[in-house]
């Protein structure tokens, strides 16, 4: 019960997200994008800026834990953050957002910072989305596909993402197998991928 209740109160907040963004002119898309706030992130101590809007997102997965709930994926991002930043000593969380399996976002680095998700090259021109999981075997839920669908409606029509810009997959910019074959082939289907 307590798990459904926790659904219900991030379905509400959405709502309530989707009412403050028609008042405020911010697309519906970027409605389920969970502020650092709500998943009670550690400050940030990045300073280095992207310049937007910019042509790449690549897509990867943490080929960590899974998690399907509000509670759960909170969690699992400050689990993410404590190792970006604590083991790794990197400033913050490397990804710009990352993505539950509950269908929602969570807010990263954001738009403006440059993360640290895929090497010095690539890092400075590209947005980095991860799926919070391993996807090697499985597929990412419907909802956890929409919400990155969303989450990318939202950069372009925030400007953050040029009109032209490209999707590739971790494995096309670095040696890894990020984000999972099985992830891999779905993003290979989408618009606007290029190898």
């Amino acid at each position: 019960m307590p798990g459904r209740r926790a659904l219900l109160a991030c379905a509400f907040l959405a709502l309530l997200r989707l009412g403050a963004a028609r008042n405020t002119e911010e697309p519906a898309s970027c409605t389920l994008v969970v502020p650092r706030s709500e998943w009670r992130a550690l400050a940030s101590k990045c300073s280095q800026h992207l310049k937007l809007p910019v042509r790449y997102v690549v897509v990867s997965h943490t080929a960590g834990s899974t998690c399907n709930t509000p509670a759960l994926c909170q969690q699992q991002v400050r689990n993410v953050q404590h190792y970006h930043s604590q083991t790794l000593g990197w400033c913050d969380v490397g990804y710009n957002f990352l993505i539950g399996e509950d269908g929602l976002v969570y807010e990263g680095r954001g738009w403006d910072i440059k993360g640290d998700h895929t090497g010095p090259t690539w890092n400075p021109m590209s947005i980095g989305i991860t799926f919070m999981g391993n996807y090697m075997e499985r597929t990412p839920p419907p909802r956890a596909l929409r919400a990155a669908q969303n989450l990318l409606d939202c950069g372009l029509a925030r400007g953050a993402l040029s009109s032209n810009y490209e999707i590739k997959g971790h494995r096309d910019v670095q040696q890894t197998l990020s984000p999972g074959d099985r992830l891999y082939e779905i993003i290979q289907k989408w618009n606007r991928y290029r190898e």
